[in-house]
């Protein structure tokens, strides 16, 4: 059988501006490395068993479920934890709750630090506006009982509560987040292996918030399983000047309008050298406030809502016309079902564009929250990592 290499670039385009920018005096920069956890091992075929029994079994590179997690430490004495990264999350939480599936939990009895939020308090209340559920009170201990929920179904819910959160040398006392002791997810056995999660959006109770940092930046290697994340000022010299793009605001609340995202302007999108011929108005708002564009580095894959995904499936099957072929060999037997094409469901359907990490691969990524917008530059994270640990 040929082989063959065939290169499609996928190109998402911003409206842009460039600009440098002046750094405070003194600020605070705090570096954590960002690691990319595989969720599964690849899939496996082998030849029929009718055929060859001893054959070699043959891995296809195919990951599912693919985050991005740091490290640090929880509570007095410390306790070591992993986060996903998600900047399409506000309230950062923590499983509290030993299970079978869990290999890695916070627990709050050992530390002399953790302190419940009773749901009497006002923070139970005004802390927790921006979360899609509402904060509700617990009736067996009435403390305050908080939800979330993601777009794959997943769900989780806990208590609010106080603790302290380590990063480096940097202590930050009084740190709010959910302690988790009940939920469901889509995906168990991967979600298993973290201890929780960071929430980087622009609400009140996400992480960056709360730390107090005016801006957070973070780079993910498209190489190896390398990256970096920063909170703070980058004011590097191998760095190149960062492109802008502002964030997109709302006065009045839409009921599909997430007014806390990392919301930019989509301006296009180019298959290959060819940019698709949609109007602006197919990467607009509507009047629900469905079809923004996020910035979400929670999520792998890029989403796309109907008529633009319609658009770009037409093009790419056009240029791959004379390239693709379909795999038609039946002395392979495949371990899973494989299909050509990627299908979802119409219904209910998704009501944003969201930019996924994998666009996001050997990008410096800048949040700038104090000037609501998002940078950009194209860099080799694992190099940027490696120039990070020498202090450069």
């Amino acid at each position: 059988m040929s082989s063959f290499h065939f290169l499609l670039h996928l190109t998402i385009f911003l409206l842009v501006f460039h600009q440098k920018f002046s750094f405070p005096s003194k600020q605070t920069t705090l570096f954590l490395p960002l690691k990319t956890t595989l969720g599964r091992p690849p899939l496996t075929f082998s030849r029929n068993s009718e055929l060859s029994s001893a054959a070699a079994t043959n891995k296809l590179g195919s990951h599912h479920n693919v985050t991005l997690t740091v490290s640090l430490s929880v509570g007095s004495p410390p306790q070591n934890v992993t986060m996903v990264l998600d900047t399409g999350s506000e309230l950062s939480w923590l499983h509290c709750k030993k299970t079978p599936n869990l290999n890695s939990v916070f627990t709050p009895e050992l530390s002399k630090s953790y302190i419940h939020i009773p749901c009497a308090s006002p923070i139970c209340k005004t802390r927790t506006r921006d979360l899609l559920v509402p904060a509700s009170c617990e009736p067996n201990n009435k403390m305050c009982h908080v939800a979330v929920s993601y777009a794959d179904a997943s769900s989780i819910e806990g208590t609010l509560a106080y603790e302290n959160f380590v990063i480096g040398s940097s202590i930050r006392p009084g740190f709010l987040f959910g302690c988790m002791d009940s939920g469901f997810s889509s995906n168990s056995d991967e979600d298993s292996k973290e201890t929780g999660l960071m929430g980087m959006n622009r609400g009140s109770l996400s992480f960056v918030s709360q730390m107090g940092f005016p801006k957070f930046s973070y780079c993910i290697s498209g190489f190896d399983s390398s990256g970096v994340l920063l909170l703070g000022d980058t004011r590097f010299s191998w760095l190149k000047t960062l492109n802008y793009t502002p964030l997109i605001q709302i006065s009045d609340p839409l009921p599909y309008f997430d007014r806390v995202a990392y919301t930019v302007q989509l301006e296009g999108i180019k298959v290959g050298n060819k940019m698709l011929d949609l109007p602006r108005s197919a990467f607009l708002p509507d009047h629900t406030g469905a079809g923004q564009t996020m910035v979400d580095s929670g999520t792998q894959f890029t989403f796309l809502m109907g008529p633009v995904y319609t658009a770009l499936r037409n093009e790419f099957l056009q240029q791959t016309r004379e390239v693709l072929r379909v795999f038609e060999d039946p002395n392979f037997v495949f371990q899973e079902p494989m299909d050509l094409c990627y299908q979802v469901d119409e219904s209910p359907g998704i009501e944003a564009f969201v930019i996924d990490h994998h666009h996001q691969q050997n990008v410096w990524m800048e949040f700038d929250l104090v000037k609501s917008r998002v940078g950009f530059a194209e860099i080799r994270c694992d190099i940027a990592g490696q120039q990070l640990e020498m202090g450069l």
